[in-house]
C-alpha cells in the first residue's frame, strides 16, 4: 500500500486521512500551527467512530485509527510518502511556497496534489523542477463521506501521474474524474456556480423566496441528481433519449436563459437572504446543523452502496 502524507490538518486534511487510512494506507498528518494535528487525531478518531455507525468502514475505527500518525515535520510526514495531500489556505503565494517545500522534500517519484478549489496546478508549480508529478485533486466537503474528486493536471503533469492517482482514489473508495483541460473552478464549482447565480436573481428579482428555492432542489432536482447526472437525466425524460430531449426542448430551455445577465451578489440583497435563512435556522445552531448535514450524507451514501451492490453495478 502507498504511504501517504497529509499536509494541513484542517476539516479536509483530516478527512482524507479518514479516506486513506479505511483503505488500508499508513498515513502522516502535519500542520505547521502547534497542536493542530493532536486536536486533528482526536476529530479523526470521532469521526472514524461515526462512518462506521453508518456502516461506511467494515473494521473497527480503533483498527483504522493506528495507520495515522502525527508527523512532527514536513520532511518527516513526506520522507517515505508516495502520495502528498496538500491541504493548506487558499492562497497562491502559500500554495506556491508549500509546494516548492514539498518538491525539496518528497523522494522523486512521490504525487504531490493539491485539495484547492480555485487554483489551477499551472499556477502555483510551474517553475518547480518536479512540477511533472503534481496536480489538482480537489474534494468535496467532507470527502470522507462525499467521494467525487476533481483530477486536475496542468499541461506539464505527466500522464503517468493521472493515471496513477486516478487509480489510488478509486482503490480508496473515492470517485475520481479527470479535467481534460485547466479551468477555473474546475468543473463542480462551475456547475455550483451555474445553479447559484440563476438562484440568487430568482430571488432578488422576488420570483421565489429562499426557503421555497431550497424546497426545490432539495425535494425536486436534488433527488434525481442524488443517483443521476445532468445528461443521464434528460436521457431518460424523453422517449427517443438524449437527441429527441434537445430536439423537444433544447430550444425553449436555451430561449429562457440566453438573455440572462447574472449581478454580482451584493451587500444589500446578501443580507436579505441571510436574514431569510436565520429565521429558518439561527446561527447558534450552524454547527449542529453542519452535523446534521453529515449524517445525512452518510445515511444516503449507505443506502446508494447498498442499493449498488443489489444491482449489482455502480
Amino acid at each position: 500500500m502507498e504511504k501517504i502524507a497529509i499536509v494541513g490538518a484542517g476539516l479536509i486534511g483530516r478527512a482524507w486521512a479518514m479516506v486513506f487510512a479505511r483503505a488500508g494506507h499508513d498515513v502522516a498528518v502535519y500542520d505547521a500551527a502547534p497542536g493542530a494535528v493532536d486536536k486533528a487525531l482526536g476529530l479523526i478518531a470521532a469521526g472514524l467512530h461515526e462512518s462506521r455507525e453508518f456502516g461506511l468502514i467494515g473494521e473497527a475505527p480503533e483498527t483504522v485509527v493506528k495507520r495515522v500518525r502525527a508527523a512532527a515535520t514536513l520532511a518527516d510526514a513526506l520522507k517515505d510518502a508516495d502520495y502528498v495531500q496538500e491541504n493548506t489556505a487558499e492562497n497562491l503565494e502559500i500554495k506556491r511556497g508549500v509546494f516548492a517545500q514539498m518538491d525539496a522534500a518528497a523522494k522523486p517519484d512521490c504525487i504531490l496534489a493539491s485539495s484547492t478549489s480555485t487554483i489551477e496546478t499551472s499556477r502555483f508549480a510551474d517553475a518547480l523542477p518536479g512540477r511533472h508529478r503534481c496536480l489538482v485533486a480537489h474534494p468535496v466537503n467532507p470527502p470522507h463521506v462525499v467521494p467525487i474528486v476533481e483530477i486536475s493536471p496542468a499541461p506539464f503533469t505527466a500522464p503517468e501521474v493521472v493515471e496513477r492517482t486516478r487509480a489510488l482514489q478509486e482503490r480508496a473508495g473515492q470517485v475520481p474524474i479527470t479535467v481534460k483541460r485547466e479551468v477555473e473552478g474546475f468543473i463542480l464549482n462551475r456547475l455550483q456556480a451555474a445553479l447559484l447565480n440563476e438562484a440568487w436573481r430568482l430571488v432578488k428579482e422576488d420570483y421565489v423566496s429562499v426557503e421555497d428555492l431550497d424546497k426545490t432542489i432539495r425535494d425536486g432536482l436534488g433527488l434525481r441528481w442524488a443517483f443521476m447526472g445532468p445528461f443521464e437525466t434528460i436521457d431518460l425524460n424523453a422517449p427517443g433519449g438524449v437527441s429527441d430531449y434537445a430536439s423537444r426542448y433544447g430550444p425553449k430551455l436555451y430561449g429562457m436563459m440566453k438573455d440572462i445577465r447574472y449581478d454580482a451578489w451584493d451587500d444589500e440583497l446578501v443580507a436579505r437572504v441571510e436574514a431569510e435563512r436565520r429565521k429558518l435556522m439561527p446561527q447558534g445552531d450552524h454547527g449542529k446543523r453542519e452535523a446534521w448535514r453529515d449524517r445525512r450524507l452518510m445515511a444516503l451514501i449507505a443506502h446508494k452502496r447498498k442499493m449498488t451492490k443489489d444491482e449489482g453495478h455502480r
